[in-house]
């Protein structure tokens, strides 16, 4: 049994509350079989005071959405004086913001694709009609229109046509006051799932997910069977290899931890666009990141015993 003591946090309120918990029993799980003392607490009025009465070796965060990914719980973290695994608040901030986080990666040299981001109110001041077709003028009719923050693929829409985008705009506006429209993007969709245990980053074996004609949405994401993974994603060697390059660039750029997982869009020619990169990846049975650990031959328990001890070392903890 280690000498290691992890909180692993899951649940809060946010529209991904059951994947959350979902992810969290999974990392308490494999910590407990890796020889973890672990303790699997929600997120509400009693965590505070929980922490200062029973002060765990370290946290180990598995929330998703809104106050898991936007850096909140991160702060509260730092203000009880806990370690925790994963990425310091600001860059969590920047990187669940996808408007900012592509502008960060854009200068960085990497690929997105061209978008706009527009506040609900725009539609209403500027006159919907008219404000859609500059919109189309620009980007084309073929989009996805998703939330500015937002994450497990809620108010993500596909839009087909000019005539679509009014209601996509709608169901993003049901999850955010800011959407991101993008110009759509072809190709293989992928998933790269970047680890660093204390050497630097590197990027495990891609993910291909096969939605069919479908969006991988969040039924498709965590529905077991609605969509097919190849791990490792069927790309020529050059490709995979630019891919893993793309992926640890996005993880440096955005000042990352740990770990995250990057999903972008291989086209025809090569080319990696990146969609978004995840700063706290699902751990689902049907979550990627578990199974680019499994493909790369990491233990998965080991692994994360592994970050909570790092997070420990980074804290001036003995372990």
């Amino acid at each position: 049994m280690s000498d290691l003591n992890v909180t692993v946090i899951a649940g809060g309120l946010s529209p991904e509350r059951e994947v959350s918990l979902r992810s969290g029993s999974r990392v308490a799980d494999a910590l407990r079989r890796a020889g973890v003392e672990v303790e699997l607490r929600d997120v509400g009025k009693d965590l505070l005071p929980a922490l200062a009465q029973d002060k765990p070796g370290v946290v180990f965060p598995v929330l998703h959405g809104i106050a898991g990914e936007d850096g909140t719980i991160k702060e509260v973290l730092e203000l009880a004086g806990v370690p925790y695994v994963g990425a310091r608040p600001h860059a969590c901030r920047t990187a669940f913001d996808k408007t900012t986080a592509k502008a960060i990666l854009e200068q960085a040299g990497l690929k997105t694709p061209e978008s706009v981001t527009l506040p609900k109110q725009a539609f209403h001041d500027l006159g919907a009609a008219a404000l859609t077709a500059r919109v189309v003028e620009r980007l084309g009719a073929e989009l996805f229109v998703k939330p500015r923050a937002c994450g497990s693929a809620f108010g993500v829409s596909r839009v087909e046509s000019a005539g679509d985008l009014p209601q996509a705009l709608m169901a993003c506006f049901a999850y955010h006051d800011e959407a991101l429209i993008e110009r759509r993007v072809t190709g293989t969709e992928i998933a790269v799932a970047v680890a660093d245990l204390g050497d630097g980053p590197r990027a495990l074996p891609a993910v291909e997910i096969d939605a069919g004609t479908g969006l991988y949405d969040y039924t498709a994401r965590y529905t077991p069977g609605a969509v097919e993974f190849h791990c490792p994603a069927r790309l020529p060697a050059e490709v995979a290899k630019e891919a893993a390059r793309v992926a640890v660039a996005a993880h440096q750029a955005l000042g990352l931890l740990d770990l995250s997982r990057t999903d972008a869009i291989v086209t025809e020619a090569g080319e990696v666009f990146v969609l978004e990169t995840n700063v706290a990846p699902g751990m689902t049975e049907t979550s990627t990141y578990p199974m680019a650990l499994e493909e790369a031959g990491l233990d998965f328990g080991v692994f994360c015993r592994d970050l909570a001890s790092l997070a420990a070392h980074r804290h001036g903890l003995s372990v």
